[in-house]
């Protein structure tokens, strides 16, 4: 396969977000399965249904020929989900401010 004719497994949405095409799953997703978690490409397709096992390949492909640019991606993208954690932590969205006021009141009655 050549560099060109991989990347049309993928949708390009910005240089942040690429994902499998006809597919919401980024290459994140299958590509921390691959390193991280050490699962065959056939264990991943069998996780992600919705994926051809082509897919899966194509995406490692993908990887293995630009991988200072995709670990550059990775990176970028575990960074930018500690930073929006951190932010969530920092400004709850009302409804777990709720939430966790009614688990305080729970608990109280429990005690109580």
């Amino acid at each position: 396969m050549s560099n060109k004719h991989i990347t049309e497994y993928f949708n390009f949405l910005s240089p942040e977000d690429i994902r499998l095409q006809n597919s919401r799953i980024g290459i994140e997703t299958i590509l921390y399965e691959y390193i991280d978690c050490g699962k065959s490409p056939e264990e991943i397709a069998q996780i992600y249904t919705s994926l051809s096992l082509e897919q899966v390949y194509a995406t490692i492909l993908y990887y293995l020929q630009n991988k200072e640019t995709v670990s550059a991606y990775i990176k970028n993208w575990i960074e930018h989900g500690h930073k929006m954690r951190e932010e969530q932590r920092l400004n709850p969205p009302p409804v777990s401010e709720k939430l966790r006021q009614l688990r305080i009141e729970r608990q109280a009655k429990q005690q109580a």
